[in-house]
């Protein structure tokens, strides 16, 4: 299995497990899986985040299709999982989250009621009032180029193969795409710095990663690039252009991938709002998107724009503008 290696500190395949805890009042240890068909007719991802020094689990699952309403399952006050354990429980949800070959392959399943959104931003109020429906997941997320762990945080990504099955009502989805999973531990504050984070698959088989947070210098890191051989390697020089719109959604991204810049315009949103201990609140919209580079090519994938207070000073496109002023 070929794991990148920026000469920091070296992922092994026990960091797939649950990490000692840190003694930050938001120390956070947190499992992501994502997933979208290769037309984009279907999406979705979850995501387990555990606090354990603030008593609670988060909890976010969705599907989503273009131009249907939202299922969304948002749970910020869920009870923790047994110590050592993953699985998740609550009157709404049944999910466990299992590594079942470690850098290899995991599998999630889910078993929930979802509210049904017609509108992006009704994710942002009482999800509880909304139309609820049955939402079942049961995927596999299969390593498809390598690992990429972050250069200078406990963290990684895994570009994935995804199969199975995902149920709406009464409604079965196959799903046979792809997507991504990450893993990370430490602190995790989502009130202080606004970012974005995008990933996806175009049709000739290229795979990407990048993320810009927006602290006012560029670092280089983290960026990748899965080719059509199937190789992972890191590349440098990320940045990112958003247009919002005047209810604080993006609108669209100019992605300038190394090798492959594209824009990424949003198909289906599945946003989550929290709020802090102090009662600080952040939106995260997070959106299936189309991506097409400057070369034609097309595929889908997910991307996702923090805006914790004050968001929209933070600075979102300096790194972009200024590679673009300069060519």
């Amino acid at each position: 299995m070929h794991i990148v290696d920026h000469g920091t500190w070296q992922l092994a395949a026990s960091d797939e497990d649950l990490h000692p805890v840190g003694p930050e009042p938001l120390w956070n240890e947190s499992y992501y899986f994502d997933f979208a068909a290769p037309d984009g007719s279907v999406g979705g991802y979850v995501r387990l985040g555990l606090y354990p020094n603030w008593d609670r689990a988060w909890y976010w699952a969705c599907l989503v299709r273009p131009g249907q309403p939202t299922v969304l399952v948002a749970d910020n006050s869920a009870p923790l999982p047994a110590v050592g354990t993953t699985r998740l429980k609550t009157a709404a949800i049944s999910a466990s989250q299992e590594i079942t070959e470690p850098l290899r392959a995991a599998r999630i399943s889910l078993n929930a009621t979802g509210a049904v959104l017609a509108s992006a931003a009704a994710a942002y109020g009482d999800l509880d009032a909304a139309e609820q429906v049955d939402l079942g997941l049961d995927l596999e997320w299969r390593t498809a180029g390598g690992v990429y762990p972050y250069k200078d945080l406990p963290r990684y990504e895994i570009p994935c193969r995804v199969s199975g099955t995902a149920r709406l009502g009464q409604q079965t989805f196959e799903i046979s795409g792809w997507g991504e999973r990450d893993h990370s531990w430490g602190e995790r504050d989502w009130w202080t710095v606004s970012w974005l984070w995008s990933s996806g698959r175009l049709a000739d088989g290229t795979a990407f990663h990048g993320m810009q947070a927006n602290i006012g210098f560029a670092i280089g890191w983290p960026s990748f690039v899965v080719t059509t051989a199937g190789q992972l390697g890191h590349r440098s020089g990320f940045a990112a252009h958003t247009e919002f719109g005047a209810d604080g959604l993006p609108a669209k991204s100019r992605l300038l991938v190394p090798g492959a810049p594209m824009e990424a315009v949003p198909v289906a949103f599945a946003p989550v709002a929290m709020t802090s201990p102090d009662g600080r609140r952040s939106r995260f919209p997070r959106a299936l998107c189309r991506f097409t580079t400057d070369d034609g090519r097309v595929g889908y994938g997910w991307t996702e724009w923090n805006q914790p207070p004050g968001w929209a000073d933070h600075g979102w496109s300096y790194l972009a503008e200024a590679t673009l002023d300069s060519s």
